[in-house]
């Protein structure tokens, strides 16, 4: 017999959520590419009542069962039971993770993701933890944008974004952790691509969700403060500087309400100022994650800004004196890797994930 378990009264040992989010259970909502609910039961039928919303920009989800991708497909707008899985051997023990696969998306307002309740004719167990936490910080690359669809394809839309196929997972696996993203298309360590200085992830690192700033996630506690001591990650990922270096061969962004305008520049002044930027990160992540290791990985898509970030982890760690900071250099994407929309594809993305994988293991080792 089917029995409902609304999520708040769910035990909280036999629940574990990923991804950056309120304590609020009823319900939860899923911000970040990659955020997830994760539960072990046994059972031969499951469903989950999700409730979504959007204008344009449709939610996405996958399910993964016993460390597979089983499913992955877009949400109706509404509150809806779908079934995760049924038929299954009701005696055995099932590992599942239903996944959000697209990032937060501040063009649309109205777009949501929220799980109320479940429903099964099975038994919750235990989740049982993982030994590592892992923290991804980063842009389109990091938000798996073009990890689905042909090559050709350009449509900015959700159905080619994807977070199980993105290196954050992958990498996440690979190290028998969890993980957490905070990653948008587009943004940077000083501005956008399009040099548009509100698009910088250090400016709402310490929020919960902060590029969304609708009312409708507002009141979901997207701009609340994020409690960095509730989850404090092993190692902090950082792949940014690939929109800083493309926003230097775009004009100035002007503000249209001030008239001011913002550009970065490759001179030394331009060069100078995103260093400034970057190392005044790098004290910030630290601030906020005392114990984790900092790996700023970058290099998927050009290398135009490696050398800069390369003296901006060397300055950082002269001025704090911290040796538990690295810059590692990421394999660029080659026509055999790219996905669609000009991105890194599922190729670029596993391998990266290897490299990075085994670095974060050498590094734990020595320490």
């Amino acid at each position: 017999m089917l029995k409902d378990y609304p999520l708040s009264r769910l035990p909280a040992p036999c629940r574990k959520v990923w991804g950056r989010t309120t304590s609020r259970l009823s319900p939860l909502t899923l911000f970040w590419t990659g955020s997830a609910l994760e539960l072990n039961l046994k059972a031969g039928e499951l469903w989950a009542e999700v409730e979504t919303g959007f204008a344009h920009l449709e939610q996405w989800a996958a399910v993964i069962i016993n460390g597979e991708l089983i499913s992955r497909f877009p949400l109706p707008p509404g509150r809806h039971w779908l079934c995760l899985f049924r038929g299954m051997n009701p005696a055995k023990t099932k590992s599942i993770r239903f996944v959000k696969e697209v990032q937060a998306m501040p063009g649309d307002p109205q777009a949501r993701l929220q799980i109320h309740a479940l429903r099964t004719d099975g038994e919750f167990l235990p989740v049982s933890p993982r030994p590592r936490k892992l923290e991804f910080i980063g842009d389109s690359i990091t938000s798996g944008e073009g990890l689905t669809g042909a090559k050709e394809e350009e449509d900015w839309i959700p159905m080619f974004f994807s977070a199980v196929h993105g290196f954050p997972l992958l990498t996440a696996e690979l190290c028998g952790a969890e993980c957490r993203v905070i990653s948008q298309s587009g943004w940077g360590v000083r501005s956008g691509w399009d040099n548009d200085p509100r698009c910088a992830l250090p400016k709402v690192y310490s929020q919960i969700c902060g590029p969304l700033t609708g009312e409708e996630n507002i009141a979901l506690g997207s701009q609340e403060p994020y409690h960095f001591a509730a989850w404090q990650p092993d190692a902090v990922i950082v792949n940014l500087g690939t929109n800083d270096g493309g926003a230097i061969h775009q004009p100035p962004w002007r503000n249209p309400a001030t008239g001011e305008s913002f550009r970065q520049t490759a001179d030394p002044a331009g060069r100078q100022a995103f260093q400034d930027e970057a190392a005044a990160f790098l004290h910030q992540l630290r601030e906020k994650n005392p114990k984790a290791f900092l790996l700023w990985a970058y290099g998927m898509l050009g290398r135009d800004m490696a050398e800069p970030i390369r003296q901006a982890v060397s300055r950082y760690q002269q001025e704090s004196g911290d040796r538990r900071a690295a810059f590692l250099l990421l394999p660029d994407t080659t026509p055999e890797t790219i996905g669609s929309r000009g991105h890194s594809g599922k190729k670029a993305h596993a391998l990266a994930a290897q490299l990075l994988a085994h670095t974060l293991k050498t590094l734990w080792e020595e320490e």
